[in-house]
């Protein structure tokens, strides 16, 4: 076994002094070779100013040369840092155009009467309107008072199979022909069946234009959406204790694709009014992160396009069904409907703590719906006055058959039109791309040194020369291959090592 590993440990020795033999014949050139080497780099180089540093004879301007140089290396490496430091601060800057088209694309427009329910499917329950604002709830913030708690669980224990949906949809507001009494979209009429039924906040509502039909379009601003409504007060009411006191038509301009908001969104016209809506289409695109806030990866399982409106309606969605096992029909998605029984104990605790808990955030790229990429808004501009003169009062009551006072009760015109053919385009754009950082740092480079992308190569490559000389010429001096079984042949000769010195 000794002679064996004596073996190998001699075996081991032939093949380095072999490997050490080659590195000095052929790998490593001798003092002079590499002396001509550095002084043609430093000719050939096309770094401007180093061969002045090496080929004056001047001492003086030889130093001063080497000042030039290293004043400019340390100008182009500010500068170049300089770049870099911005370029990592993810700067962005807003561009905004103006575009004029020969047509536009008509936003959709949901209608809801602020009286939600019959007044005669309401007037012995008064506890529907604290049903559905319980059901609403998850569209919209609403704390209960306890004085109607009590109320609302009697009911509860009393008919646990009663549907709100059903009631609602039966009871609520309806959109037929004396309802709505004129419609008028560009010149063409229109009709109750035009629109499509939705449930907000507002219980029955109806949307024109949705995402179901094909686009409509306007060529002309000036001319678009007509309506006519009668809320008739007399079959329709609400609750005043629970902060209904108005009487009118509210409405919210979206894109067809979304779904109608009315949360701090929805414009409101009284009845008695001519209400007249100029709108502009507003398109925003936000660059993904790190230089804006959204996420283009983002889909949602049950809308078309994102929004971060939907995105916190399918994270409700998600939450309520884990922890109720059950989903609201007022939210999207494929579930078991919430009985009202499950809404009162679990469904309206589970959304309280979705706000309180922030389980459901909207806004930066890291919250559970950013902004989205692109964005459609439609701002508006709206002005009122009284609906109809004398004459108008009277023609409309001859019309209708109803008093004058009746008229000035329930009757609302809107008008909803562009302001002009043009949208407008807000595109949050990044301020410095890395094509123009490679131009920036080139620019650097060439300005103070004269360098470029070639003029890097070389000295790359003059840089991995001479550090492969130096792992020889290491190699060379390193100790020979120990030998465990014999410490004293470990050592090497005084002798020995004179000669691997001269020889490297």
């Amino acid at each position: 076994m000794d002679q064996l590993r004596r073996f190998i440990q001699w075996d081991a020795k032939g093949i380095l002094e072999k490997i050490r033999l080659c590195l000095i014949k052929k790998l490593l050139p001798d003092w002079e070779d590499r002396r001509k080497y550095h002084e043609e780099f430093a000719s050939s180089t096309s770094f401007h100013g180093v061969h002045n540093i090496v080929h004056r004879r001047s001492r003086a301007r030889r130093a001063l040369w080497l000042l030039v140089v290293a004043g400019c290396l340390a100008a182009a490496a500010w500068q170049i840092c300089s770049r870099l430091s911005y370029y990592l601060s993810w700067p962005t800057t807003t561009a905004v155009v103006v575009q004029y088209v020969e047509k536009v694309k008509f936003p959709a427009v949901t209608f809801c009467n602020l009286n939600r329910f019959q007044a005669h499917a309401v007037s012995n329950l008064k506890v529907i309107f604290l049903i559905w604002n319980t059901v609403s709830a998850i569209l919209q913030k609403f704390a209960m008072e306890d004085k109607y708690s009590q109320e609302l669980k009697d009911f509860l224990l009393g008919n646990q199979n009663f549907s709100i949906k059903d009631f609602t949809r039966q009871n609520g507001f309806y959109l037929n022909s004396s309802t709505l009494l004129e419609c008028d979209f560009f010149g063409k009429p229109c009709y109750p069946q035009d629109f499509e039924h939705v449930f907000t906040e507002y219980g029955n509502c109806f949307t024109f234009n949705h995402n179901d039909l094909s686009a409509r379009r306007v060529s002309l601003s000036g001319r678009g959406l007509h309506l006519l409504f009668d809320v008739q007060q007399d079959k329709f009411t609400d609750e005043p204790a629970l902060g209904y006191t108005d009487a009118g038509i509210t409405f919210v301009v979206h894109p067809p694709q979304e779904l109608p908001r009315f949360d701090g969104l929805g414009l409101l016209t009284p009845v008695g009014t001519h209400a007249q809506v100029a709108i502009r289409q507003l398109k925003s695109i936000i660059q993904e992160y790190p230089w804006g806030e959204c996420k283009p990866d983002i889909k949602l399982q049950y809308h078309k396009i994102y929004s971060t409106n939907g995105c916190l309606l399918e994270c409700k969605a998600r939450y309520i069904q884990d922890w109720c096992g059950c989903l609201p029909f007022i939210l999207p998605g494929n579930g078991t409907e919430c009985d009202l029984l499950k809404f009162y104990k679990c469904v309206y605790p589970a959304v309280y703590n979705i706000e309180i808990k922030g389980l459901c955030t909207v806004g930066t790229h890291n919250s559970t719906c950013p902004a989205p990429c692109e964005e459609t808004d439609y701002p508006t501009t709206v002005t009122y006055s009284n609906f109809g003169g004398e004459k108008a009062i009277k023609y409309f009551s001859t019309k209708l058959k109803k008093s004058p006072e009746y008229i000035r009760q329930n009757l609302v015109r809107i008008e909803i039109k562009y302001h002009d053919l043009s949208y407008k385009i807000t595109q949050q754009q990044k301020a410095l791309t890395i094509s123009e950082l490679l131009a920036d740092v080139g620019g650097q480079l060439g300005l103070f040194c004269g360098a470029s992308m070639i003029t890097i190569i070389e000295l790359l490559e003059y840089v991995f020369t001479n550090f492969c000389w130096m792992c020889i010429f290491l190699l060379l001096k390193a100790p020979e291959m120990p030998q465990w079984n014999n410490p004293s042949q470990n050592q090497p000769t005084q002798k020995g090592k004179k000669r691997r010195i001269q020889e490297c």
